[in-house]
């Protein structure tokens, strides 16, 4: 039974400092469903509502829980300086960064609503590849711990029509070779998509490679966390995962399902 959720966005798209009204739906949801660990993880360009003092609140008010201080850092072009700053600033006090990539070339936010047209106007191939360039710059960039919704550029079903295998080999290289996890999104299925972060294909290689998984709903509300778990339980016991990624201070242990 899978018990770790970790990303999820308090915040929502706004900033909304942290306080025990904002954060404890999120703790009475986590039990609800049956879970043990969560990470809070909103965005970096929201980090000034991020109050490490309230989360330890937070787990005071809810010892029966795992619950991580985190944030997902991104590549918002208006933002991404000041946030990898406040990480920097901020690494010891966090337990987990989620890394990201949200803008593509002429500062695009490819995976906000809406944005269905702008991928008809472009080379879809050359999207691709501006996407997984930009990833591998934040895999190696040392302020993250796991990689989330790898293949986010699928959103809305637009494929290449390229054969992306040696990008896809260099990108899960580098993701080992930084010793990062790979996060396991249930938000693909609620996406035009249809389809986990990441396709099969990329756990698979993933897998061969010795890269480890977290669990993830990228819930907005506390109504999605652990959306789709079972489902995702299923899939990764079809797949041989038998034990995920938990962290604390960075520091990872693998426990088994």
């Amino acid at each position: 039974m899978l018990f770790s959720d970790y990303h999820m966005h308090p915040q929502v798209h706004s900033l909304r400092p942290y306080t025990q009204q904002l954060l404890q739906p999120w703790a009475d949801a986590t039990r609800a469903r049956g879970l043990r660990e969560i990470a809070l993880t909103d965005h970096d360009r929201y980090h000034d509502g991020v109050d490490f003092d309230e989360i330890d609140k937070l787990r005071a008010a809810n010892p029966n829980l795992k619950i991580l201080a985190g944030i997902e850092l991104d590549n918002d072009p208006v933002h991404s300086a000041a946030g990898r700053a406040w990480v920097e600033k901020n690494w010891e006090r966090l337990d987990f960064v989620l890394g990201s990539v949200h803008f593509l070339r002429g500062d695009w936010p490819f995976d906000h609503a809406g944005e269905e047209a702008e991928f008809g106007r472009r080379d879809i191939n050359e999207v691709y590849a501006d996407y997984y360039e930009r990833i591998r710059a934040m895999a190696t960039s040392g302020l993250v711990d796991c990689m989330s919704h790898l293949d986010l550029v699928k959103i809305f079903g637009f494929r290449s029509t390229n054969d992306f295998s040696d990008v896809l080999e260099g990108v899960l290289n580098e993701i080992h070779d930084a010793d990062l996890a790979l996060e396991l999104s249930t938000a693909g299925w609620r996406k035009p998509v249809g389809e986990l972060y990441p396709r099969d294909e990329i756990i698979r290689r993933a897998q061969a490679k010795g890269i480890p998984f977290t669990t993830a709903s990228d819930a907005h509300s506390p109504v999605q966390q652990g959306e789709n778990f079972e489902r995702l339980g299923a899939k990764m016991g079809e797949m041989g995962i038998g034990e995920v990624a938990t962290f604390r201070r960075h520091a990872r242990r693998m426990v088994r399902l």
